[in-house]
């Protein structure tokens, strides 16, 4: 890129991304090539959150003067600040079609339909449907069709192993990262799974930072009925955990619909901060960020714990 060019990205404050077009999902993870570089605006970061009271509810009725954001230890100058409802969604939904989950994978179809069809807003949110055993699948591409998606999800069939890591570098990459500027949408997975991997090339921290690099929060609903946490729900937490999303645990079918339910509530109840990172870096390293509320202990704020910083 020439530098008049990256220049006049910057001072506009857009977002871009470099990457293949079409890329194979079964293909081998390259952390830092041609199709995984990220050239941002470093001039500032963007932070979609939510904030809830001790028992869950919502708060929604909070200022700009009542948030802190810090980066390693310096507290950050807050730019711009939202309360975003109506940002348009761009949402992977990966489905687990291993033979592990074959006993709930019925309800597992109807309550993901359920949740397209409440969730996606046409002409305005875009969804895309991944399925994953030995190897990710693109079962149908970033559409706000909702007879589409829900046609698709209901025609899938388990079968095999579990490829998940694979699947959420696949959806990162090459489809949450594709409508620009980022801090326009609002990016999120949906990943139905009991969290068991044995078929992905890439490791977890690979998938994570791939999650990372695409802004996209991780919201997982465990397939696991068993009622004793598994090192598959461990790994869905942690996902979960360090993007700012969440896990559900859905012990009977009809708390599925339930947990899709939390879902669409949390993408429509979300704050929005923009800062200038100060000092600024540009050397491709993993920056801590916290954000919390001024004097309220009572109050949670679930957010991404970080961010990578370009390397130019």
């Amino acid at each position: 890129m020439k530098p008049l060019v990256a220049a006049a990205l910057l001072s506009a404050g857009l977002w871009a991304a470099r990457a293949s077009p079409q890329t194979n999902p079964q293909a081998a993870p390259q952390d830092l090539d041609e199709r995984t570089r990220i050239i941002l605006d470093v001039t500032r970061v963007n932070l979609l959150f939510t904030v809830t009271d001790r028992k869950g509810r919502f708060v929604t009725d909070l200022t700009r003067d009542d948030f802190i954001v810090r980066e390693g230890k310096r507290q950050q100058k807050i730019l711009e600040f939202a309360a975003e409802t109506d940002l348009p969604l761009r949402l992977a939904i990966l489905i687990d079609t291993s033979n592990s989950v074959r006993p709930r994978f019925r309800f597992i179809q109807e309550a993901a339909i359920e949740f397209i069809n409440s969730v996606i807003r046409p002409r305005q949110d875009k969804a895309a449907i991944i399925s994953f055993d030995t190897a990710p699948t693109l079962q149908a591409d970033l559409t706000d069709d909702i007879e589409l998606l829900a046609r698709t999800v209901r025609e899938l069939r388990p079968g095999g192993g579990t490829a998940l890591y694979d699947a959420i570098f696949f959806a990162a990459r090459d489809k949450l990262m594709q409508d620009q500027p980022r801090h326009k949408f609002r990016r999120a997975m949906v990943i139905l799974s009991d969290g068991e991997d044995n078929q992905s090339r890439s490791s977890r921290d690979q998938a994570l930072e791939m999650a990372q690099r695409a802004d996209a929060v991780i919201y997982c609903i465990s397939t696991n009925i068993s009622r004793t946490e598994s090192d598959g729900d461990k790994v869905l937490k942690y996902l979960a955990s360090e993007t700012g999303g969440t896990t559900f645990f859905p012990f009977k079918v009809e708390d599925l619909a339930q947990s899709f339910e939390n879902i669409a509530n949390e993408l429509r109840h979300q704050y929005n901060i923009l800062y200038r990172p100060e000092p600024l870096r540009t050397d491709g390293s993993y920056q801590e960020v916290e954000v919390r509320v001024k004097d309220r202990k009572d109050l949670i704020v679930r957010a991404r714990k970080g961010y990578y910083a370009p390397k130019l």
